[in-house]
């Protein structure tokens, strides 16, 4: 039975782990490429069977349809996860993205994403990003809004700073966070984490395994079979020399994922599960084989020592 953990003041348990459906959403400005739709909808509910309890969404991811996605795995189902969204970046006819925190774009947000998920009610809506950032008041105040409503059951945020936090939270407590975070991106540790632990704001980390390169199956070769339209090609993690460094890292969790009897995957969540302020990892997962894989050590920890020889090498190396 896969561990459960209080989400910051929310009253939902969640396991450590939950299922990231950013690549399932296919192709779009920030997509990982071509996507198979039964694949996606099988990986939804392997991770689920496995013990998974959450899903973490976007309107944005595929415009629209990792959404409906989910939809469609949800309705063959009859053990129904939590469900996270979130709203802020909108897209036109064109598939123009763009940043809105209007009252008027949110509202039409979460009417369209109820109807996506075909859902009553949306356990976790987030602003995907603090921007307009002159509007980052009225969007916390409309998110306040809908879950007085009881359009959304718990609200959060995602990629704000500190500060961010602090300025609207006059508006409505903060319930929850979600930034980047892994071995290599380790910006939040500074002020942000902290913040989060100090006002019991509960943390989900997307991209523990920098989107892809802390599995233990990246290479310089594989990312040049990367497909043109993924968005990992523009990505400063893979770009020379941070690449070469990285892979190094790659290659220690690999060591003592083989020492372990896991995978180089679970090393990079372990890590980023060893911060206190952290609740639980978000991991894409885009086929039932992955969705197995992750699920199969979703109990491991790292020891003090392992956890040293990381710390260790990054800071030498990165």
């Amino acid at each position: 039975m896969a561990e459960l953990k209080k989400f910051g003041k929310t009253d939902m348990n969640i396991t450590e782990v939950g299922l990231g459906a950013w690549a399932i959403g296919g192709p779009w400005l920030f997509g990982w490429g071509e996507q198979d739709d039964k694949k996606s909808v099988k990986a939804i509910h392997t991770a689920i069977e496995s013990g998974i309890n959450w899903i973490d969404t976007a309107a944005i991811y595929g415009l629209g349809h990792s959404e409906k996605v989910v939809a469609t795995a949800l309705k063959e189902m009859t053990q129904k996860p939590y469900i996270f969204t979130k709203c802020s970046l909108v897209w036109d006819e064109n598939r123009n993205v763009g940043d809105n925190l209007s009252e008027r774009s949110i509202r039409m947000e979460v009417e369209n994403s109820l109807i996506r998920l075909d859902i009553d009610v949306i356990d976790l809506y987030q602003i995907h990003w603090p921007r307009p950032v002159e509007d980052l008041e009225v969007g916390w105040e409309t998110l306040n809004k809908l879950k007085e409503e009881g359009k959304v059951r718990w609200i959060g945020v995602s990629n704000f700073d500190a500060g961010q936090m602090e300025r609207v939270k006059k508006y409505g407590d903060i319930f929850t966070l979600q930034p980047p975070y892994s071995a290599i991106m380790r910006g939040v540790e500074e002020s942000i984490l902290p913040y989060c632990k100090e006002n019991n704001i509960g943390v989900i980390a997307y991209s523990p395994m920098q989107s892809g390169l802390l599995t233990g199956k990246m290479s310089k070769e594989r990312f040049e079979k990367l497909p043109a339209d993924d968005w990992r090609r523009k990505n400063k993690a893979y770009t020379e020399p941070e690449f070469s460094r990285n892979l190094k890292l790659q290659d220690l969790f690999i060591t003592i994922a083989n020492e372990n009897n896991v995978k180089a995957a679970h090393v990079a969540i372990a890590w980023v599960l060893r911060n206190d302020a952290v609740t639980a990892a978000i991991v894409g997962m885009r086929s039932p084989e992955q969705a197995l894989e992750i699920t199969e050590h979703m109990d491991f920890r790292l020891t003090d020592e392992d956890f040293a020889r990381i710390n260790k090498f990054i800071k030498e190396n990165l």
